[in-house]
């Protein structure tokens, strides 16, 4: 009986052993989508006022880990059941994040149409601009639950071969991982400015290291968070246009000569741009009627 009952604990060890080595190589291979989804919530999470940056990126973190909750039991499920429909999720995941990628540069070049909106912004009541708070983080959480099908797709394509005891532990770990690591370090960043000043404040003198690093810290947060802003963007088209190339073997034979990047870029402006188009379409049809 002793005997049997040890057995069983070095099973669980064995087990674990097993899900930690796969996890690793997991997140060794799922590094580059996790980078893109720094970028991505980086600007997802900037741009609402000081007192209410890390309200709203915490609750973008619980709208993530509930993202999680959904897709690990459905992905676990679809793998072992459905694996065909797993490519056509991720393409629908990908059309979404080029229109968002797409749109904003549209945006961009047509900056009087969003200097307007700012000036709008500007006169809304508290009430209104809680609720458009809102809007940004369902945006933001939506846009998460499509990197995090991403994330946790790529973490459970190099476990398939493993048991699904192994593959569920392995790949759980990742997504919580992932959404500690990524969503901590936005937090870092969004209060970079805070820390700042609060460096300023314990300067003794006008000449201290610790002035010269928090007038640093406050003067570099703007430009961080304008770089995160063009890295979000291009990653959401990078994304896309990955999961594109990588999956439609005739756009991959198409541009097999072009770099990666280039092929990835190429595909998710192009996907992008018929998405806003399709979508401006539609407003208008819809306006008409």
């Amino acid at each position: 009986m002793a005997t049997g009952f040890f057995a069983v604990f070095d099973d669980i060890a064995a087990l674990l052993d097993d899900a930690a080595a796969m996890s690793k190589v997991a997140t060794k291979k799922t590094a580059g989508i996790l980078g893109d989804d720094l970028a991505v919530n980086a600007q997802k999470a900037s741009g609402f006022a000081s007192s209410r940056e890390l309200p709203v990126l915490w609750a973008i973190t619980k709208g993530s880990f509930r993202n999680k909750l959904i897709i690990l039991p459905i992905a676990f499920l679809l793998s072992a059941f459905a694996s065909w429909i797993i490519v056509p999720i991720l393409m629908l995941g990908g059309v979404y994040l080029a229109y968002e990628g797409v749109e904003k540069i549209f945006e961009y070049f047509f900056a009087h149409k969003h200097a307007k909106k700012k000036e709008a912004f500007k006169s809304l009541s508290k009430e209104e601009i809680l609720e458009i708070e809102k809007a940004k983080v369902k945006s933001a959480i939506l846009t998460d639950f499509i990197l995090s099908i991403e994330i946790v797709i790529m973490a459970l394509g190099t476990v398939l071969e493993k048991s699904l005891p192994v593959q569920i532990i392995a790949v759980t770990i990742v997504a919580v991982l992932a959404t500690i690591g990524v969503y901590g370090i936005v937090a870092l960043i969004v209060r970079m400015d805070d820390f700042g000043f609060k460096l300023i404040e314990m300067a003794d003198n006008g000449k201290s290291l610790l002035k010269l690093t928090g007038e640093m810290l406050v003067q570099a947060l703007p430009k961080v968070i304008r770089t995160l802003t063009v890295v979000g963007t291009l990653a959401m088209i990078l994304v896309a246009g990955g999961i594109f190339v990588h999956n439609v073997h005739q756009i991959h034979d198409f541009l097999h000569l072009l770099p990666d990047v280039v092929a990835e870029l190429l595909v998710g402006l192009v996907i992008g741009a018929i998405a806003v188009l399709v979508h401006s379409l539609f407003v208008k049809v819809v306006k008409v009627k």
